[in-house]
């Protein structure tokens, strides 16, 4: 990809009440794998991939977060907007907060709770589209958003609160969201940031990212494609046991590098 983004948006302001009691007194974005900070895995793989400016979106436990990663990490600079209600708002909600940043080109967009490796974001990179959204196969064992792909490789649904039942003989293949997203600084300008204005104008705080990109793809207004991340380890922590998931998978990871 010639033009790849100098700019990336992390959604770190929520509570992390699943994972209480290890969120009680930090943020679920610091919680570690392995001993590494799902936040600074983050910042480490955008730093690879030549991100030059991150916005933070924080709220829960804050000044955590920026003490631990300050105004750079890295060669990156860090930049910090803050949710005052992100114990009742949605993630939509922080991404609006956001929207300055939005509007400054293509970005990447994360959410503060996946860990991942560096190589979900050259899967994005590799894919020749306008907007990029990393998925993996959906998985027995997880659950949330989950995506129905075309033929040829774009997103045609975007169905939420997915889980194993849903994977049923007779229905189209499902598709986890890994909440990794690369968007063009035209359509997050043309399309994304305009709708996003009018879900919170109407009211809409508590909604969701994925119930957005959902309207706009059923609408037509928005063409994403999946970056097929099949031989990539990640996983997104909600709760304890994703936290196990993840640290043995990492685990394993280390051990097959040495």
């Amino acid at each position: 990809m010639t033009n790849a983004p100098k700019t990336a948006v992390i959604l770190a302001a929520g509570c992390g009440s699943r994972l209480r009691p290890l969120t009680d007194l930090r943020p679920k974005p610091l919680v570690e794998v392995n001993g590494t900070p799902i936040l600074h895995n983050a910042l480490r793989n955008l730093e690879a991939v030549g991100i030059k400016d991150v916005t933070i979106v924080v709220g829960y436990r804050k000044d955590a977060i920026q003490y631990s990663c300050g105004h750079h990490f890295g060669n990156l600079e860090i930049n910090y907007v803050e949710s005052p209600v992100f114990y009742k708002t949605g993630s939509a909600y922080s991404l609006w907060l956001a929207r300055h940043a939005l509007l400054c080109g293509d970005i990447y967009l994360l959410e503060g709770d996946v860990f991942f490796e560096l190589d979900a974001l050259r899967h994005l990179e590799m894919r020749e589209a306008e907007n990029v959204a990393a998925v993996a196969p959906f998985d027995p064992s997880m659950e949330g958003s989950a995506v129905v792909l075309t033929e040829n490789g774009y997103i045609a649904e975007v169905r939420m609160k997915q889980a194993a039942a849903n994977l049923i003989d007779g229905s189209p293949r499902l598709f986890k969201t890994m909440n990794l997203i690369r968007f063009s600084g035209t359509d997050l300008r043309e399309t994304i940031v305009p709708h996003l204005d009018n879900l919170i104008c109407c009211g809409a705080v508590k909604s969701y990212t994925e119930e957005l990109l959902s309207d706009l793809v059923q609408k037509k207004d928005l063409r994403i494609a999946a970056a097929r991340c099949d031989d990539v380890r990640w996983y997104e922590i909600d709760n304890e046991d994703d936290l196990r998931i993840a640290e043995a998978l990492f685990l394993t990871a280390r051990n097959i590098a040495c």
